[in-house]
């Protein structure tokens, strides 16, 4: 592919780039819709799931289970326990992420198939999607719902370490910064058509359908599914294979594993920055996935925010980041993706702290802290895989992606971790908000001491004055 910009490519390739953004779209109301603010934090780990005389101690309401009078029921603490299970069970399919991602990305490198573990990883996603269709709203259902959410996750790391993977062969070095933002932004997007046709149907009580026995949120499950099936049609037409690497060994699945450590070790030799690089973003990244993983409990639980609310506000921050993340994505070109990311980082912190120290002003608090949050998670995401297609050797781009999915699953147990911890030293669902920072502080600390990329003359002046 010429060193050209995207404005001036054919049409034919302009297309490509297009059907590579959009998978980001098909996929992403799983994202915001099942994992985030809809399925799990509304449905799944709701007293939906208690047994009946449990959830009945809150049938009027009136327990917050934020405040410490209230946090030792039987209900606050069943949904503690169902809020830690599901976190198991994440943290399960964590590790077989971190067992067989990089080893598929460094197969799919060799061998040429990329694409074809785009596409079957996605199949498999919407299977499991609309697998949770039959999660009735009965507490025997939770486990294979949480099953179901947990390894779909994994099919779409899967999916996702060869689509990233993809992105040096639908861009180059100058326009690899607006691509990458772009897919990301297309995301948000489908996020925010997602989340306001869940409002919309809600709104017109589902047309006069009877919803009992949990199934609005079944359906919304399946229309998950059926959206990532019809948005990935594009990626499947229209965005071609990644040649194979013939200076890549081919070896069976077993052997691949010896392969990963003799490249493990000639990275940490020769492409010290990279290395490193994967360690301080596994350590960020972590704090980022906290940020949608409890977003949406903390707005319902520490802010009052009701199901309507968290949904909206789903929207809106989804809209924010689409935004930024598009637009960022040229400043990523112009100044260099890591100065993007230290930034979105800083922004991040402050934020969460200014949510924390001010947070009895009420729902107003989280609304302004939450969307200058959202403005910096996009940019940082997508400047994060930008800032990788810098830094990656080019006959390693799919196990490189690899180990980038792997270190942040290695990583996945920081944030859940220090959200718990804190809410149990401090007795609070808010304090939760700490430990996510703390996290994303680290993360940050590492990028500015460990990661030294090729810098911009901007960045360097940006770097001399941190």
């Amino acid at each position: 592919m010429s060193e050209t910009p995207t404005t001036s490519i054919p049409p034919a390739k302009r297309r490509t780039v297009a059907s590579w953004a959009l998978w980001d779209w098909a996929t992403q109301p799983f994202n915001s819709v099942i994992l985030t603010f809809v399925w799990v934090s509304l449905y799944l780990v709701s007293d939906t799931f208690l047994p009946t005389e449990v959830a009945a101690e809150n049938a009027d309401g009136s327990l917050v289970c934020s405040r410490a009078a209230d946090a030792s029921t039987a209900y606050c603490s069943g949904l503690s326990e169902l809020s830690a299970s599901y976190g198991w069970i994440t943290f399960a399919a964590g590790i077989v992420v971190l067992l067989i991602a990089p080893v598929l990305g460094q197969q799919a490198d060799a061998r040429g198939n990329k694409k074809r573990w785009v596409i079957g990883a996605t199949a498999v996603l919407a299977l499991l999607q609309f697998s949770l269709f039959f999660v009735y709203a009965d507490p025997q259902y939770f486990w294979f719902g949480a099953f179901a959410v947990a390894f779909g996750s994994v099919a779409s790391e899967i999916a996702g370490v060869n689509y990233n993977a993809l992105l040096f062969d639908v861009s180059t070095k100058k326009t690899v910064g607006r691509v990458s933002g772009l897919g990301w932004g297309l995301g948000y997007i489908g996020g925010i058509l997602a989340l306001v046709i869940v409002v919309v149907v809600t709104q017109l009580d589902w047309f006069g359908m009877d919803t009992s026995n949990g199934l609005a949120y079944r359906l919304i499950a399946a229309g998950a599914a059926v959206w990532t099936v019809i948005f990935a049609i594009p990626f499947l037409l229209w965005v071609p294979e990644a040649p194979a690497r013939d200076e890549r060994p081919k070896v069976g699945f077993f052997r691949s594993y010896a392969v990963l450590v003799h490249d493990l070790r000639g990275l940490f030799k020769s492409n010290r920055t990279t290395f490193w690089y994967l360690i301080a973003s596994a350590v960020y990244r972590d704090g980022l996935a906290g940020v949608f993983a409890f977003g949406g409990i903390l707005a319902a639980v520490s802010f009052g925010f009701s199901a309507n609310e968290v949904m909206i506000f789903g929207i809106a921050l989804n809209l924010v980041a689409g935004v930024a993340t598009i637009f960022v994505g040229r400043l990523d070109d112009r100044f260099g993706p890591r100065t993007i990311v230290v930034w979105s980082l800083i922004v991040l912190i402050a934020s969460a702290l200014f949510i924390f120290l001010f947070r009895e002003e009420g729902k107003i608090i989280f609304w302004i802290g939450g969307l200058v949050l959202s403005a910096a998670v996009g940019p940082a995401q997508a400047a994060s895989r930008s800032l990788l297609t810098h830094l990656t050797p080019s006959n390693m781009q799919g196990e490189v992606f690899g180990l980038y999915a792997t270190t942040g699953r290695v990583m996945s147990f920081l944030s859940p971790w220090l959200w718990a911890a804190f809410i149990g030293w401090f007795g609070a669902t808010h304090f939760g908000i700490l430990g996510i920072t703390i996290v994303l502080a680290a993360g940050l600390a590492l990028m500015l001491w460990l990661v030294r990329a090729p810098k911009s003359s901007i960045e360097q002046l940006t770097n001399a004055s941190a």
